[in-house]
């Protein structure tokens, strides 16, 4: 096992235990991995205070980053403050937004955000200082123990300023020391020629060599300061030619590393440069894709200037280092703007007229080297260049970033519900791309409504006469049913057919690979399955209006039959839905975009060379692949403030389950065990054959090894475990909690052991068993933010009395036929003190005894009465023969998987 960094949805950074081939290094791993144990305060600070023995993954590498910026400005406390420290100020917005760019892929990568890095800041901070207040022997001796690396010594500044009054001297460079606080509070700078004179007086000879010792280590690395100090011109003010400040400026990180804080003109810290600037997509297009071309364009420009050709002469004939142009100090490094001009007029001539792909000018926009090749990068994304989007293009992804402006025709038309504003968004959003003939990857999480934003796009799209041809739906079986359910309650105008065997039989199958147009005419979207996609291998013929994969995650493996039958689908455009995020794996992403936008992250070699040269980027390191692939995709967390506001406190969701073809065998033999049964049977006699049925029935749904005692549980024999392993891999993936509910205690083992294996973690288990005096500690453990992930209960013992709002989904495993029993349970999470909206997943077998005690229940009539009072099975006993056996009865078509 190795290990990597994770955000959990709160923002808590944390070590998370992964199978992954890049082990860390010792004996520093265990160092690292013994601080996290303490706090996050202390991992982030062991991060950057000791030194790897080796290379560590990029997660590693960027919270590194991360602990070294603080530990940069803490080493920058003037001694006097070191009495009473004040806080460290965290970066600014501009900075941090730099470095969310930078962040690598990392489970919880999608939590990442400026609050939880001004958070965690805060956190090392107050950990920092509170540290050095119970040492007590101030900020260097704690540095000196506690990171060597770190060590800093004096609070010299240089002060590098212009001096306009100069022509020939334009600059001038000023040595301070800051001795201590102002009367005011804040830092007493003081020319460094006084400390002579003070510590002299004082005849504090360590003092002021404490304090020197940063200029003696500049005068090391800069041959320029070793000259100042040697004729002591370093204790004066200096006046500076434009070369003699350009180099100063240039070796400003080794000054600072030396231990001396820098103070610069305001111009430096922008870096004004000419550059040669790059634009795609000025002219509008008709229609935009993957096959478009885009117009390209190469001028000069000064910070978004366009520079003369008499400028840009005056330039090129100037010295390297500082000129002035245009009323401003700018850098110049002849050569390689030189350079940089010739790479991107050769690409403008290799453009020619016909301008450049979609795909080259993406990648040129998001930084990225036009043929992803890792060697081109330091061209392509150089400080003497810059790319952007043309007027027209600009608009375009604009729209992309920021969907929420966006309409469309036929909003609203043929779908018979209340979309919310940001399912409004999603569906229009995806409109946009569809038409633009884009691919679209929309990530919400689970609950947030992918699958009514589809059926309104469909909807509109008909309503526009844009649904010429039908669209194709690929998706899990075990969703065949959540999305006919949907489809007739919110878009009973759309034309449906469905390629599965649980809809249409074999011999109508065969018709429609027959002759597809012909059974296709007039249908606005077919829904199948992964494996049924490559059993009905004309599906890959047909040519779709769009392709829509639910549960998109099928095909993050490449190298698998299904992900490259999937890809040989034909479409105007495509469509993705997930509530996994796409952050965690580089391989994940490549193998979804490779179905998406076909060519964009390039073939899979080229990709992975890709992403090897940026994690060698000395900044921004997956920057360029961020912006790359944004446009695509939209997601949406139930944690965003604009999100929540628009939630139900509570979402009910049905998760459809199928039967394995040995639950379907035990469940149909059982039927007919059940007539013969009570063909004879009367009275009291009868009612007990019926109970003992029911419960025989619910135990088979759930697993044939329940009723069959025999401990196996295997869960390829039960659809409701394949269900839940689907569902569960989402939550672990979320770092969310679950509550599952069971009417069987003998349930509660087999479900735990089952979880245990999904999380990775061993989860807790509470039934009629458990000791009173334990439910209350089993509970203060779940409740605890990184306590276990899931939490199994009978719904008897579980179902009142406790308080578990850490969790945000709770799993009706079998249900009790009573919904104000199941309501019961459902709010152990959702209570006062619950922040988070719950989402209520109710299995229910297909086909079963189950489907249809639930339309009951739905629909409120005939026997629901009864069923909300009793519990559905006292009912059940005083039905006739006939009605009895119609509820029981297995429709095969419906159940299997």
């Amino acid at each position: 096992m190795s290990y990597t960094l994770a955000i959990s949805p709160s923002g808590r950074l944390s070590l998370q235990e992964i199978d992954d081939q890049w082990p860390l290094p010792e004996p520093w791993s265990k160092k690292v991995i013994d601080a996290f144990a303490s706090s996050e305060a202390q991992g982030l600070f062991a991060l950057a205070a000791i030194r790897p023995d080796g290379p560590i993954p990029p997660a590693f590498t960027f919270w590194r980053d991360f602990s070294g910026r603080y530990l940069t400005l803490l080493c920058r406390t003037p001694e006097s403050m070191e009495s009473a420290m004040p806080p460290i100020p965290p970066p600014d917005d501009g900075q941090l937004g730099g470095m969310l760019d930078s962040a690598p892929p990392m489970p919880g990568g999608e939590y990442l955000s400026y609050h939880v890095l001004l958070t965690l800041w805060d956190k090392l901070d107050a950990w920092v200082r509170e540290d050095i207040e119970e040492k007590g022997e101030g900020l260097n001796p704690w540095l000196k123990a506690n990171a060597p690396l770190w060590r800093q010594v004096g609070r010299v500044c240089f002060h590098i300023a212009e001096n306009k009054k100069d022509p020939d001297y334009p600059f001038a460079l000023l040595a301070t020391y800051a001795p201590r606080l102002s009367a005011g509070g804040g830092v007493q700078y003081r020319p460094l020629g006084k400390a002579l004179q003070e510590y002299a007086g004082k005849r504090n000879k360590q003092a002021l060599i404490r304090l020197l010792e940063p200029v003696h280590q500049a005068s090391k690395r800069v041959e320029f300061v070793r000259e100042l100090v040697e004729t002591g011109d370093i204790y004066h003010p200096l006046a500076l030619t434009a070369a003699e400040a350009y180099m100063l400026l240039q070796n400003t990180p080794g000054l600072e590393e030396s231990g001396l804080l820098v103070r610069l003109p305001d111009w430096w810290k922008r870096r004004p440069r000419p550059r040669v600037s790059v634009t795609v997509g000025e002219k509008k297009r008709s229609v935009l894709g993957i096959d478009a071309m885009l117009d390209f364009r190469v001028d000069l420009s000064l910070e978004g200037q366009k520079l003369t050709q008499d400028e840009w002469r005056r330039l090129m004939e100037s010295d390297d280092g500082l000129v002035l142009i245009k009323g401003q100090w700018v850098e110049v490094d002849r050569d390689k703007l030189a350079q940089t001009l010739e790479h991107w007029k050769q690409v403008e001539a290799k453009a020619g007229r016909d301008g450049i792909s979609f795909i080259e000018g993406m990648r040129l926009l998001a930084g990225a080297p036009v043929d992803l090749e890792p060697e081109d990068g330091g061209r392509e994304d150089s400080e003497w260049s810059h790319v952007d989007a043309g007027k027209w293009l600009s608009r375009a992804l604009a729209d992309l970033r920021n969907p929420q402006g966006l309409t469309i025709p036929g909003r609203g038309s043929g779908f018979q519900g209340e979309l919310r504003p940001y399912q409004e968004t999603g569906r229009n959003w995806l409109w946009f791309l569809s038409q633009l003939g884009l691919g679209a990857c929309l990530a919400d999480d689970m609950g947030l409504g992918k699958t009514i934003q589809v059926l309104s796009l469909l909807a509109s799209l008909k309503t526009g006469k844009s649904l010429s041809k039908p669209a194709l739906l690929v998706l899990p079986a075990s969703l065949l049913a959540n999305w006919k359910s949907e489809m007739e309650r919110f878009t009973p105008g759309l034309k449906a057919v469905f390629v599965h065997s649980s809809e249409a039989n074999k011999a109508t199958m065969e018709q429609m690979g027959a002759a597809p147009a012909e059974h296709l005419k007039g249908a606005d979207m077919v829904l199948t399955t992964y494996g049924m996609l490559m059993r009905q291998s004309w599906l890959l013929d047909v040519d779709w209006s769009l392709v829509i994969l639910d549960e998109a995650q099928a095909i993050k493996n490449p190298a698998t039959k299904q992900t490259r039958t999937v890809k040989m689908l034909k479409a105007d455009a495509r469509i993705a839905l997930t509530g996994t995020p796409v952050e965690n794996r580089l391989t994940d992403l490549w193998s979804l975009f490779d179905f998406l936008c076909p060519g964009l992250l390039g073939s899979s070699a080229k990709f992975k060379k890709f992403s090897k040269g940026l994690e060698k980027r000395s900044k921004d390191q997956y920057k360029p692949l961020r912006n790359l692939v944004n446009p695509y995709v939209l997601r949406r967390l139930k944690t965003d403030k604009n999100i929540i506001a628009d939630l139900p406190d509570k979402t009910e969701v049905k998760a459809y389950c199928g039967l394995a073809k040995k639950q379907a065998a035990l469940y149909a033999r059982s039927v007919r065990e059940l007539a013969k049964s009570i063909e004879t049977a009367e009275g009291i006699e009868r009612r007990g054959i019926v109970l003992s049925y029911l419960m025989r029935f619910k135990q088979i749904c759930n697993h044939p090894s329940q009723f069959a005692g025999d401990g196996e549980y295997s869960p390829n024999k039960s659809g409701k475990f394949l269900r839940l392993k689907e569902l569960c891999e989402e939550i672990a993936s979320r770092q969310e909690k679950a509550l599952i509910f069971t009417q069987f205690r003998e349930m509660t083992d087999p479900l735990a052991a089952y979880l245990s294996e999904i999380f990775g973690r061993e989860g807790l288990i509470l039934h009629g068993g458990t000791p009173v005096k334990k439910r209350k500690n089993l509970v203060d453990v779940f409740q605890r933010e990184d306590g276990p992930p899931f939490f199994v209960l009978s719904l008897k013992a579980g179902g009142t009395g406790l308080n578990l709002t850490e969790a945000s989904h709770v799993i009706h495993f079998d249900r009790w036929w009573n919904p104000a029993v199941e309501n019961q349970a459902t709010d152990r999470a959702f209570r006062i003190g619950q922040h988070k909206n719950v989402l209520v997943h109710k299995f229910v077998c297909r086909g079963t005894l189950e489907e249809k005690i639930d339309a009951l229940i739905e629909e409120k009539i005939g026997l629901a009465e009864g069923v909300l009072k009793a519990g559905g099975e006292a009912v059940l006993t005083e039905m006739s023969d006939e009605d009895l056996l119609k509820i029981v009865a297995l429709d095969i078509n419906q159940a299997g998987l």
